[in-house]
This record gives C-alpha cells, sequence and structure tokens, in this order.
C-alpha cells in the first residue's frame, strides 16, 4: 500500500471515509458560570502517551482558550507541535466534564457508533494520515498551521466497529507498556541522582566528617582541584594523515550518558582534530550545561570541542572523576566560566581549577561501581523502551492499514 489511501487497497469489510464523516471538530463555547476551570496548554499535551495533563485555575485567569470536552482528542495544528507528534484524549474525569485548551488544537469528537476514539486516536498518531494534515500546513516558517479543513476532510481506512476496538486494544498494550518503562526510567533517574548526591559528599559508611571549603566531607577525604587529579591531553592530529580510526563528534555524545553508543569515521572528517586514548574522558565544552561527557573504550581523534581528560591514576580514576564531571555542582561551576554568546564555551584553563572532594582510590572504586550499576539498569531501560517504540510502530503500520487482520468478539479472522 502506498503513502495515499485507495478504496482498492482496503481489506474486506473496510471502508474508505472523510473524517468529517465519523467525527467533528468542535467550535468554541462559553463556559456555564464557574469559579474554576481544567486548563489544557499545549505543554500538557503529550508527545507519547495517550491522555492529555490539566491544571485547575481560576476561569477569569483563562484568556483565549478552546472548549473541549472529556475523551476529545486534541491534535495539535501548529509547527512544531503537529510534528512532534503532540496529541493527547481530554481524561474522562476532568472536572465538569469540559476543559479549556490552547487554541492551538482541534478538539475532535468522535461519533463513538461510528469510529472508536482510541483507533481515531492512532490514526491521528499514525505517520502515513499525519504527513497529510502536515502537508497542508500554510503561513510563515516556523509558524504554520494546519487548516480545519484539511483535518475534516482526511481520508481514513474505517474496518467494522469491533476490529477497531481490538486494534486499539492492542495499541493501547504496548502503550501502556511504554508508560510503565517511563516511570521506571524516571524512578531510576532520581534514584541515580540522589546516590550521586550522597555517594560524591558523604561517601560510604563513614561517621567522622570534617568541615572544608565544599562543606562537610569523610575525615579521610581530601579537597583538591581537577588539575591536581587530571590532566588535558594535548595530542592533535590530521584525519588524512592517519588510518581509520573512530570519530567522536559532539553530535555522537549523549547529555548525562557516560559511555558512548555511537560514533562515526575519521574518513568523514577534514581539519585539525584531538587524540584521544582508551580510559580519556571527553568533555564537551561547548554549552557545558547539555552536560556531555563520556568515558572512551577505544583510541580515536575527537571534535576540537571536546576537551580529552586524561586522569592521573594515582590519585584518581576516570569511572569516578566522570560522575563528579556529570554533578550538578560542577555542571553550575562551568557553566558559569562560558565566553561568547553564539556559542558559548568553557576551557581547561577555566574548569581546572574547580574544586572535588576526593576519597582514597579504593573508595572511589566502590562508588563508581555502585553509580554504574545505577546507570546500567537505566540503560537497560532505556533499550526497553526503545524496543517498544519500535513494536509499537510496526504494529501501526500493520494494523492501521490492514495489512495484518485482528480476530475479534463475534468475528472470525479473515
Amino acid at each position: 500500500m502506498g503513502m495515499d489511501v485507495h478504496i482498492e487497497d482496503l481489506p474486506e469489510g473496510w471502508s474508505l471515509v472523510k473524517l468529517k464523516e465519523v467525527a467533528k471538530i468542535r467550535g468554541n463555547k462559553r463556559v456555564r458560570e464557574i469559579n474554576k476551570v481544567a486548563l489544557i496548554p499545549m505543554e500538557l499535551i503529550p508527545d507519547s502517551g495517550i491522555f492529555a495533563d490539566y491544571r485547575v485555575v481560576p476561569v477569569e485567569k483563562v484568556k483565549s482558550s478552546t472548549y473541549c470536552e472529556a475523551g476529545d482528542i486534541l491534535l495539535a495544528k501548529i509547527t512544531p507541535s503537529l510534528e512532534n507528534g503532540k496529541q493527547g484524549i481530554v481524561p474522562f474525569d476532568i472536572p465538569n466534564g469540559f476543559a479549556l485548551a490552547t487554541t492551538e488544537v482541534f478538539p475532535i469528537a468522535p461519533e463513538e457508533d461510528k469510529i472508536d476514539r482510541f483507533f481515531l486516536f492512532y490514526l491521528l498518531k499514525f505517520n502515513k494520515f499525519r504527513q497529510k494534515i502536515i502537508a497542508s500546513m500554510t503561513g510563515t516558517t516556523g509558524r504554520q498551521r494546519a487548516s480545519k479543513k484539511a483535518v475534516e476532510n482526511l481520508l481514513i481506512p474505517l474496518p467494522p466497529l469491533p476490529e477497531q476496538r481490538k486494534i486499539a486494544e492492542i495499541l493501547r498494550t504496548v502503550d501502556e507498556a511504554i508508560e510503565k518503562t517511563d516511570e521506571a526510567i524516571e524512578r531510576t533517574e532520581r534514584l541515580k541522582k540522589g546516590l550521586m548526591q550522597r555517594l560524591l559528599t558523604r561517601g560510604i559508611k563513614h561517621e567522622r566528617f570534617k568541615k572544608t571549603e565544599l562543606g562537610e566531607i569523610p575525615e579521610e577525604w581530601q579537597v583538591v582541584r581537577l588539575e591536581e587529579v587530571a590532566e588535558r591531553r594535548n595530542e592533535t592530529v590530521k584525519p588524512d594523515s592517519i588510518e581509520e580510526v573512530p570519530f567522536v563528534g559532539l553530535e555522537h555524545i549523549e547529555p548525562g550518558r557516560i559511555k558512548l553508543s555511537q560514533w562515526g569515521s575519521s574518513r568523514n572528517v577534514k581539519s585539525l582534530k584531538s587524540k584521544f586514548h582508551c580510559g580519556d574522558i571527553l568533555y564537551g565544552k561547548l554549552r557545558p550545561y547539555l552536560d556531555k561527557a563520556v568515558i572512551a573504550e577505544f583510541n580515536g581523534i575527537c571534535s576540537t570541542d571536546i576537551i580529552v581528560i586524561r586522569t592521573k591514576s594515582s590519585k584518581t580514576i576516570p569511572e569516578y572523576l566522570i560522575w563528579i564531571i556529570h554533578s550538578k555542582r560542577f555542571i553550575e561551576y562551568a557553566k558559569k566560566t562560558m565566553k561568547g554568546v553564539n556559542h558559548p564555551r568553557t576551557s581547561w584553563n577555566s574548569i581546572k581549577q574547580f574544586q572535588l572532594p576526593l576519597p582514597p582510590l579504593e573508595e572511589q572504586k566502590q562508588i563508581a561501581e555502585i553509580l554504574s550499576t545505577v546507570d546500567k539498569k537505566l540503560e537497560l531501560l532505556r533499550q526497553r523502551r526503545e524496543k517498544l517504540e519500535r513494536v509499537k510502530r510496526g504494529l501501526m503500520k500493520d494494523l492501521l492499514t490492514g495489512r495484518r487482520r485482528v480476530k475479534h468478539y463475534g468475528d472470525q479472522k479473515i
């Protein structure tokens, strides 16, 4: 089946309809006299997930808005929200049964005897149909909007209601698994932040502490400057003068991660680059608030916007220092040293003055091991989420086009 939907492409028992034949886009409505109302701004409409969120505010605080009711599908109509997949169902338990949403959405009310609201939700999420709405957008670059007419006239496939419900049920099951994984990721990230805060200041099982310029730290620890325990590796090379090796640019380093999951090739880059060795820390000096720093697990070259840091093995280990560099205190320090407006950068000369708490080497290893264990759990959860998203995309492609039929009550699989 191509990008266009044709009646001859549809499975037996399916029909092709315009969205306006099975749902309506609500017009604005004057709300009855109430003191407080549920408000749904654009930021509370999810990019992924099903239901929008809301906050209750005094009705006089709401300036311009779009009327919507419980169960309506809110479809973003403006750039870039529409392209990003912003869409959510108004919660069924919303106070008074209605809400006032941002004016930049279409509130779509399905006719329940014709189309299942969750089936329609996934159709509108599916790139095949969303792209048709996006293609209709007009306006100046960066502030384009979809038209009501384009949404109303969108051609969509319509299976029998029981099959619609079964398709929606399958997709909701995957979405619920994604939601649970997101919750587990959030919990683990909170745990990681809490452990970083505690372990990097209080250590493991200490009872005696001393006051320092950094606050209280264990008696056995020292306060040192970064340059005392690490140094900048100043080795540069021209990519065309060496054999092919991995190349790391800032785009390859994911914020908050301690390991690389992607990299490029030296064959695809020119101009002078920095050399790094296995075990070095690669720290992104451009926009340091992006929190980009990883431990290299191989030799290679990198962008000159990356500072290559080598630890002094008698003082510290990279597995400990990487967590210091990812700490909130270090990020705030680096931000204060930025220079430049459009491309603010820090420098080795600035960050080498950073003061950090330094435990004995053995305790550094223990701290690094605890934090790495939590980080590995976080990575597994992220991989699970990515796999579920791939599964969902595949199911949407198959189920919403009829390539794959489903069993539903009172019917046999075709």
